[in-house]
């Protein structure tokens, strides 16, 4: 069975997210905590061998995946840009202020916050809830999110042979909604967002996507060659 292990890495830490604005095609500056997030990142990675590596084409991303690249001391890969990971498309909100924004998504279902969405309506609900409350009808409902996110998968597969690693920086979002709808099955509840820098793990397969970890600084000694 092919496998391929993705080893998907938040960016860093960008003025919006310091602002607590929400972040989805809109970019920002990585802030110098950001930067250091990268940096952090890159040499907990420095010792895995990458087949590739990708990122969303936000220069958040791009920039974190290029620091981590850097630092690495076994794969001279070029880096994959591609809109196929980026973050969810928040519509009229992007920009805006993050606790407002979803107490006016969520506030009509009874769930005035994120959290109170996740745990009562689940992930993807989000995602439907912040579509049908753009006035434009431009954020990403959860099919078309999904849609997108599936190409993505669909190149990682045609690009990567069994037992090969592969980089992928993307966002907060993006990273817990794959825990999130692939994880279940492997004892992974998602609450909270990933931290800037982290580091999740998946395995493609032909059978679909497992979870390995998710939103962790650093890796298992076993992992670290």
């Amino acid at each position: 069975m092919k496998t391929v292990t993705v080893y998907l890495v938040r960016h860093g830490k960008t003025w919006f997210n310091t602002f607590n604005r929400m972040q989805g095609w809109s970019d920002s500056p990585l802030t110098e905590d950001g930067i250091a997030d990268a940096k952090r990142a890159g040499q907990v990675l420095r010792n895995i061998t990458f087949t590739h590596a990708y990122s969303s084409d936000t220069m958040r991303a791009q920039n974190t995946a290029k620091t981590i690249l850097e630092a690495n001391l076994n794969s001279a890969v070029p880096l994959t840009v591609t809109p196929f990971f980026r973050e969810q498309f928040y519509g009229y909100y992007e920009g805006q202020d993050s606790a407002e924004s979803w107490y006016a998504v969520g506030a009509p279902h009874g769930a005035p916050s994120l959290k109170a969405i996740i745990d009562q309506y689940g992930v993807d609900a989000s995602k439907d809830f912040m579509h049908d409350a753009d006035p434009f009808g431009a954020a990403e409902d959860a099919i078309t999110y999904w849609t997108r996110l599936q190409k993505g998968f669909k190149l990682l597969r045609a690009d990567n042979q069994n037992g090969d690693n592969v980089l992928l920086v993307t966002h907060g979002t993006t990273i817990r909604s794959i825990v999130d709808k692939f994880g279940k099955a492997d004892g992974f509840k998602v609450t909270d967002s990933p931290k800037n820098g982290s580091i999740s793990r998946i395995a493609l397969t032909d059978e679909g996507i497992k979870v390995l970890s998710f939103n962790q600084l650093k890796l298992e000694p076993g992992l670290l060659k």
